[in-house]
């Protein structure tokens, strides 16, 4: 179970940094790549056109502002794509959210709260445990004990 984690700054790793917490909580497998939909757009299409090659399940990618990295990767994957809009910017992330969640007809992205960067970890350990029998038990402990 191999989940990455794309953010679009390095400097958006300490709001991504509860995701990779989470993931590796339930034993995932989580690997860390900063690309960006805007100023490397070719690098974040030929990642996510190989995801699924190179044993990705899911792609979690928390951006700012403009917030595009989710929507370039889902149009270049069929993986499921979880979008965590960061704040940062003087809209305080709604505008990030917008752009995260205001997806065309057939290219959905799954989109948490701002800065929500565990609950996008959750998410990818839910859709991962509909066929991973361990890790629905470990996911049903966590939610047993509080879900913290």
């Amino acid at each position: 179970m191999k989940v990455a984690v794309l953010m679009g700054s390095a400097n958006d790793r300490e709001k991504m940094a509860p995701a990779i917490a989470m993931l590796e909580r339930f034993g995932a497998d989580a690997s860390e790549h900063v690309m960006s939909a805007h100023r490397t757009p070719k690098e974040v299409a030929q990642f996510a056109g190989g995801a699924r090659e190179a044993g990705y399940s899911v792609v979690i990618c928390g951006a700012g502002m403009a917030a595009h990295l989710a929507g370039v990767v889902a149009a270049h994957t069929t993986l499921p794509v979880i979008g965590v809009p960061l704040s940062g910017s003087p809209l305080r992330g709604v505008d990030s959210l917008y752009s995260t969640v205001q997806m065309p007809p057939g290219i959905p992205v799954a989109t948490v709260a701002i800065d929500g960067a565990a609950n996008a970890a959750v998410l990818a350990i839910e859709i991962l445990a509909v066929t991973d029998t361990d890790l629905a038990k470990k996911l049903a402990e966590f939610r047993a004990g509080g879900a913290k």
